[in-house]
Formats: structure tokens, C-alpha cells, sequence
């Protein structure tokens, strides 16, 4: 099954073209990465997938389903969870309730109130495994801002995870990481179940060879390259626009 079907999705931004005809298919259970030099249109195709930005022209179906004018909530509420290039957090907040609250979104209730441990006892144990899980644990007290830069990135993915999506967008999860918290995101990513999606924008050439299934290469809004490593690694023209541009 088709997860994601991006097909001949433009974006103009005035006289400039930020997509130019993208078409794209993210089978179910792909892991799938998005390369590019800066300027190649990955964000802003995130931004059409997510609802974040209307497309000019062209169709995006998830599962299926046409959400090209759906709004960001209503694509969540269909599967559709992602991080952001800049971590996107609560810095008052601690961890432990921003995890509740993120739990409060994803079970339709609104994102008004947090739900207090005595007030949802079975959530306060959701958003402690869940913390668990993913290494957080020790920080559940702890306010966000006070967080490392690796672990709000960690803790931003834990978030997206909550609503238990069937397709997760990650924008450069490990953009501006050391390499003890790349390597800690990239089994983060490898722990994830192979029944969910994933679609990853990446910088890092290493990183995305060892989680990807599949590369796509962009250059200038437009879809140059699809394939295996083997494949991208033997394109002269990826070589040539995107490994030229490093």
C-alpha cells in the first residue's frame, strides 16, 4: 500500500518557484529520505505534506485520502505526525507535561489543559513509558529549555510519537547534533516499528545511507534522482549538484 503520493506538486512563492512538479510515492513501511543541497524545496515540501503551506498546484494523498485542503489538525488526525528543522517545544513547560500534553492533542480532548497524574492516572503512565522508552526518564522533572540541544531534539520526537502516526515527517533530526547525539537519534529512529512511515529530510550523507530505504534528491524544486544507495551513490548528476554543493 501506498503510504504518501505526492503528485506534480508545485509551489510558487511570487515569481519564484519553491516546487516545480514534485512527484513522489512513500510505499507503507518505507523508510524513505529526502536529500538536497540548501534551496532545494525539501522544507517547503514539508510544509504541502503537513498543511503547513497550500500548493499551488497538484495532489497529496495519505493513505489513500486526498488532504491536499486539509488543515494541519485534520492530517494529524489521519496519521500525520513531524518534527521541525528548529525544534518546535514548550521551553516553560517540563517533560513530563509536555508529553502529557502532546497525549491530550493526539486523543482528540483539545490542547488546552494538561491532565494532572491524579486527574488520568492511565495517561501518567503512557507519558512515563513513553519517556522511557526513549531515554527521557531522568529528565521528566526537568523544564525544556534547561534540556540539551540533543535531548529537546529527542524529546521533540517523542512527541511527534505520541499520536502513534502512521507517517512520521522528521526535518533533519540530527542538524546540529554531536556525533554522541546523532548516534543516540539514529537508533531512536531504528527502534521505530516497520509499520510506521517515515519520510526524513537529512544532511548528513552517513546518516542517511544507514536509515534509508530509499533516496530522493532534489535540486531547485524539482525531483532529480530516486533509488537504493547503489544508486545514488553511482549518479553523476547527484554528485555533480548535490555532493558538489557540500
Amino acid at each position: 500500500m501506498t503510504a504518501l503520493t505526492i503528485d506534480n506538486v508545485s509551489k510558487n512563492f511570487g515569481g519564484v518557484a519553491a516546487l516545480a512538479g514534485v512527484s513522489l510515492a512513500v510505499e507503507a513501511g518505507e523508510r524513505r529520505v529526502l536529500l538536497g543541497p540548501n534551496g532545494a524545496g525539501k522544507t517547503t515540501l514539508f510544509h504541502t505534506i503537513s498543511g503547513n503551506v497550500t500548493p499551488s498546484s497538484g495532489r497529496i494523498m495519505l493513505f489513500g485520502d486526498d488532504i491536499t485542503a486539509l488543515r494541519p489538525e485534520r492530517r494529524a488526525r489521519l496519521g500525520l505526525a513531524r518534527t521541525f528543522q528548529i525544534t518546535n517545544l514548550f521551553p516553560r513547560l517540563t517533560v513530563l507535561d509536555s508529553v502529557l500534553l502532546a497525549l491530550d492533542g493526539a486523543g482528540g480532548r483539545g490542547m488546552g489543559l494538561v491532565p494532572s497524574p491524579a486527574a488520568d492516572r492511565a495517561m501518567d503512565a503512557q507519558a512515563q513509558a513513553l519517556l522511557d522508552r526513549w531515554g527521557l526518564a531522568e529528565a521528566a522533572s526537568r523544564i525544556v529549555r534547561a534540556l540539551s540541544y540533543g535531548e529537546q531534539r529527542q524529546l521533540e520526537i517523542a512527541l511527534a510519537l505520541a499520536g502513534k502516526p502512521r507517517l512520521l515527517l522528521l526535518d533533519e533530526p540530527t542538524a546540529g547534533l554531536s556525533p554522541a547525539e546523532t548516534r543516540r537519534v539514529v537508533a531512536m529512529v531504528h527502534e521505530l516499528p516497520r509499520d510506521m512511515t517515515i519520510l526524513m529530510i537529512e544532511h548528513d550523507m552517513d546518516v542517511a545511507f544507514e536509515l534509508a530505504d530509499r533516496i530522493a534528491v532534489m535540486h531547485l524544486g524539482r525531483l532529480i534522482a530516486e533509488g537504493d544507495q547503489a544508486a545514488i551513490r553511482a549518479n553523476q548528476q547527484v554528485t555533480d549538484i548535490y555532493l558538489g554543493a557540500e
